[in-house]
């Protein structure tokens, strides 16, 4: 594991974090966790998570605003009302819900559905980098506390 981390550390770290952030059902967090422990920069790790895992909700938000329609009408047989309800559920909340587009389950489809309702991009950006700053954050500060113990 050692040599995995110092050979394939902060490339597999980018990539896991992208991956985790799209519809596939991966999480990156032991691996950032297991970064920190093993003595990487966290600073360096946190940027990186943070980096592959924006990215990552970035491409989920451009399938919702360039295939949306389509994959929601084709693809996955959504209902009007099902939409509907969705969409009731986004504006209730409005776009601040993005800050918890690192939550799993519901962050994938946030940034998807922030796509279709055509959030501006650079609003977006930024909620979700803050979320998913902090979760990084966080976990980095869980992941230096038990390398201390």
């Amino acid at each position: 594991m050692e040599e995995f981390i110092s050979s394939h550390g902060y490339p597999a770290l980018i990539q896991m974090s992208f991956l985790a952030s799209t519809i596939l059902p991966l999480g990156s967090e032991w691996l950032l966790a297991a970064l920190v422990v093993k003595g990487m920069d966290p600073g360096l790790s946190v940027a990186v998570a943070t980096a592959g895992n924006t990215l990552g909700a970035c491409t989920t938000f451009g399938i919702g605003l360039y295939g949306g329609p389509f994959l929601i009408t084709r693809v996955l047989r959504i209902s009007d009302e099902s939409r509907y309800k969705a969409e009731k559920l986004f504006g209730k909340f409005g776009f601040w819900s993005l800050l918890f587009s690192w939550v799993p389950v519901v962050g994938d489809p946030l940034c998807f559905v922030a796509g279709v309702l055509r959030v501006r991009f650079e609003l977006f950006v930024v909620l979700v980098l803050a979320g998913k700053l902090a979760r990084y954050g966080i976990i980095s500060l869980i992941a230096l506390n038990y390398q201390g113990v």
